[in-house]
């Protein structure tokens, strides 16, 4: 299922809840993964990500690589920069918790296809992030200490 989960930060993060994430958008949305890792990294790596793929010289919260061409097939890479999303944290007034499971759930959605390009796009992904956060909620604490 998940190859991998790399954590590049000083707080823990619950492996055992971002597998069970993962099953969850897995086994709700009918999708086979081949591989996919998931990375937890610091602003300077999220900068070079964006340099490298995106052509953007500027931090984002989540970038994902996509090798696969089947919507129902998982074959990709998910970064997760800790330190936007604990800005976004505070931005928005959710929890860091929600807002990591919020992520993790965004990146996976950008593999299966869904896209935030338009503001139509983005409001019908925002609606699915909400629907599986809630659920995620049930699945345990991401942070663990």
């Amino acid at each position: 299922m998940i190859r991998n989960v790399h954590v590049y930060s000083s707080f823990k993060i619950s492996k055992k809840v971002i597998h069970k994430i993962v099953k969850l958008l897995k086994d709700e949305n009918k999708l086979k993964i081949i591989n996919l890792e998931i990375n937890i990294v610091d602003i300077k790596s999220i900068v070079e990500l964006n340099k490298k793929y995106l052509n953007h010289n500027y931090a984002t919260d989540v970038i994902s690589l996509n090798y696969s061409e089947n919507s129902s097939i998982i074959d990709g890479e998910i970064f997760i920069c800790y330190y936007v999303a604990e800005e976004n944290a505070k931005k928005y007034g959710v929890t860091f918790d929600d807002e990591l499971k919020r992520l993790v759930i965004h990146g996976i959605l950008h593999l299966i296809g869904y896209d935030d390009t338009t503001e139509k796009l983005r409001r019908e992904m925002k609606l699915k992030e909400d629907f599986y956060v809630k659920k995620a909620k049930l699945l345990g604490n991401l942070l663990n200490g």
